[in-house]
């Protein structure tokens, strides 16, 4: 199981390990966001420090309806104990945790200011 909680913000976070080139790590608090259908996006300080490999780019539909552009590496996250190569993108904004990363885990949220969040894995 993997915990994290609930921000005065109303925002469910969840305290990420990313390993990058040369097992480099960094632990950051991530935003899970429902709305995103990829699996992490980093910003370009983060993804540059732990030198993912850049492997293109991807279009992207904002919330708002725009598309952009964002660059995409492959990096690694410990998920479940284990580590999971995933796709990650880069934009300014914030850490986010999309579906892709999510697939195949059970997320509970109990919705109140330092409320628990849970991710169990399904398998």
């Amino acid at each position: 199981m993997m915990t994290g909680r609930i921000t005065p913000d109303r925002e469910a976070v969840l305290d990420l390990v990313v390993v990058g080139s040369g097992r480099k790590q960094a632990t950051l608090e991530a935003v899970i966001d429902t709305g995103f259908n990829g699996y992490l996006v980093l910003s370009s300080n983060l993804a540059h420090r732990l030198e993912f490999q850049l492997v293109g780019n991807r279009r992207a539909t904002l919330g708002d309806g725009h598309s952009i552009v964002l660059d995409a590496y492959l990096g690694t996250v410990i998920w479940h104990g284990r580590e999971r190569a995933i796709l990650v993108l880069q934009a300014e904004g914030g850490q986010l945790i999309g579906m892709s990363l999510l697939l195949g885990s059970r997320v509970t949220l109990d919705v109140t200011d330092g409320g628990n969040v849970t991710i169990d894995p399904l398998l």
